[in-house]
């Protein structure tokens, strides 16, 4: 297995694309997860009328470097709230796509759309006609779309793929060549049992997410800083003939001062130690490639 990280690590750090990118590089990672996750006002891929060309030049210099672009991360939002944000997020979506065809991106995990009240038949029907929307896109670019498993510890009773059961029923009610799956080891961990969820969905599995929490909420922080045990997400990939990368999704192991989980309590009198540096960001980032060599080391399945 080829290892790989998100450039959202160093969304509270950088700028640009390619600054995120160079920085994850510099930990080891050769293999690259884009993130898309935040529309920036002046985004140069999302929003720039010159996105092409901007995603071309981030192709050449990464490629340049020796770097892969392996997976990547569509905008977060709702995409079945009905509303104005709803049209500019499946907007934002396709672009993404369209981004991932420029980069030669094969895969891109979307998440779901959710809403108060709805059964599970009714999510399943909203969220197939948003995936559909999608489709002409992932055609034209040759792009998987995945879903993602979340966990009631996020969503509540607002969604309704949060085990492996219910996401290989998702894929197939979409049914789509080019519809997969993305599994989270965090969200995982908050549910329960990762070994069976991961066996469910079998070869429909085309990327991960790794990452650790305590089981009482999304925390998303490196593995080992939690209770998640990675001999059972290993042994589950290894025994589906899993493969993607090991691709981590670990950026919050650094919590910054504002947080959904929680923000860090108040000192106004002083507050230079309030956030966060980039020094140890690069240092976690080396630690977190070092745990992943590791890990893929110990089931003899590390590919350079």
């Amino acid at each position: 297995m080829k290892l790989a990280t998100t450039t959202c690590d160093f969304d509270g750090y950088f700028k640009t694309y390619q600054e995120k990118i160079d920085a994850v590089a510099e930990a080891g990672f050769k293999c690259i997860d884009l993130s898309m996750y935040v529309i920036e006002k002046d985004d140069e891929l999302l929003v720039s009328g010159k996105w092409k060309d901007n995603a071309k030049r981030i192709l050449d210099t990464s490629k340049a470097k020796g770097l892969d672009f392996v997976q990547a991360h569509s905008p977060g939002g709702n995409p079945i709230a009905g509303d104005g944000n709803a049209k500019i997020l499946i907007d934002a979506t396709i672009r993404s796509i369209e981004i991932c065809g420029v980069l030669g991106i094969p895969n891109i995990v979307v998440h779901a759309g959710m809403m108060k009240g709805y059964t599970k038949e009714q999510f399943f029907d909203e969220n197939r006609e948003f995936f559909r929307k999608l489709i002409p896109a992932m055609e034209r670019n040759n792009v998987n779309v995945l879903c993602e498993n979340s966990t009631w510890k996020n969503m509540g009773d607002m969604y309704f793929t949060n085990s492996g059961k219910d996401m290989k029923e998702f894929v197939e009610y979409v049914n789509h060549p080019l519809f997969h799956a993305c599994w989270d080891t965090g969200h995982g961990n908050c549910e329960g049992n990762q070994y069976d969820d991961i066996k469910v969905i079998g070869n429909d599995l085309f990327a991960v997410h790794i990452n650790d929490n305590s089981g009482r909420g999304d925390e998303h922080v490196i593995p080992y800083l939690g209770t998640v045990n990675m001999d059972e997400v290993m042994n589950a990939l290894i025994d589906i003939g899993y493969k993607g990368v090991f691709t981590f999704e670990s950026g919050s192991s650094l919590r910054p001062y504002k947080y959904w989980l929680g923000n860090r309590r108040e000192y106004e009198k002083d507050t230079r130690l309030r956030e966060p540096r980039l020094f140890m960001q690069k240092h976690l980032e080396k630690l977190m490639y070092d745990i992943g060599e590791y890990i893929l080391k110990s089931y003899d399945c590390f590919e350079e």
